[in-house]
């Protein structure tokens, strides 16, 4: 009988965020796949928990993910760990759960720890819509090509990034977005050193011309102002009424047409067409 995939969050920082349910986990599989057998060594250390590690990452991924999906079929459950938060969101795992699931091996994701729910929680942008961009490239053109792409975004964008590349994406963001665009940066989240600095990109830039940055970042960016686009007015209802039936239109029809066209009641539409 083939065994089971479970995928098991860690804290992202402070050790006391650990669940019962994911040290139960960890303690009952028959083995680990972590990210970095020496970091969750150092966790399992912590816990009390000796267990079989094997090593699954971005450059081992294909070959040992046949490898952990053939133990796992011969009946043996798997626990899988990045090195902090859930595994397969911008961590190795992704990959893993499409192998299992085509295999027909039931994948069980536990609650947990997770930066991006963490952040956008407390940032004070917008939390009913958000889109999750992960990290940018390293790449200038790909980075810009990438934000290009979310210029005319309206839901709150969340964003990795590592302290020695923040200023220059900070840049890339200010001339995609605008310098006047909200960001919420928070850095080094549940650790001692927490902090949420809650500006503008042309802020923040400028902050960290004076500072440099420290510590790890989820960049919560709002989302582009919605653009209503001005009500059609009774004139306008009359003009596009005048035009339909000077193209042979009936009136009724002309006045169908129009309320349509210019999301209008049709009574109102009608009303305006009668005006001198």
């Amino acid at each position: 009988m083939a065994g089971m995939l479970y995928l098991v969050p860690t804290p992202i920082g402070n050790l006391g965020d650990i669940s019962i349910r994911c040290r139960q986990t960890l303690e009952q599989a028959d083995f680990i796949a972590a990210e970095d057998t020496r970091v969750t060594l150092k966790l399992l250390n912590h816990l009390g928990i000796k267990k079989s590690l094997v090593s699954y990452f971005e450059h081992n991924k294909a070959q040992k993910g046949d490898q952990i999906v053939g133990r796992i079929l011969a009946g043996e459950t798997c626990a899988l760990v990045s090195d902090a938060g859930s595994p397969a969101i911008s961590d190795p795992g992704e990959e893993l759960v499409q192998q299992c699931a085509a295999a027909g091996i039931t994948v069980c994701a536990i609650p947990g720890p997770c930066a991006v729910i963490t952040a956008l929680s407390i940032s004070g942008q917008a939390t009913g819509r958000f889109c999750f961009e992960g990290f940018l490239s390293t790449a200038k053109k790909n980075r810009r090509a990438h934000l290009e792409s979310l210029k005319n975004e309206q839901r709150t964008m969340i964003f990795y990034e590592a302290p020695h590349k923040l200023c220059a994406t900070l840049e890339s963001m200010a001339e995609a977005f605008g310098p006047d665009r909200p960001i919420s940066l928070c850095r080094e989240l549940t650790k001692l050193h927490e902090e949420v600095i809650r500006t503008t990109l042309a802020g923040a830039m400028e902050l960290y011309t004076q500072q440099p940055p420290k510590g790890e970042y989820v960049l919560v960016v709002a989302g582009a102002p919605v653009i209503e686009e001005p009500a059609a007015t009774t004139v306008d209802a009359k003009d596009r009424v005048r035009e339909l039936m000077e193209q042979g239109l009936s009136r009724k029809d002309a006045v169908k047409q129009t309320a349509q066209e210019l999301n209008m009641p049709k009574n109102a539409v009608y009303e305006a067409a009668l005006q001198d």
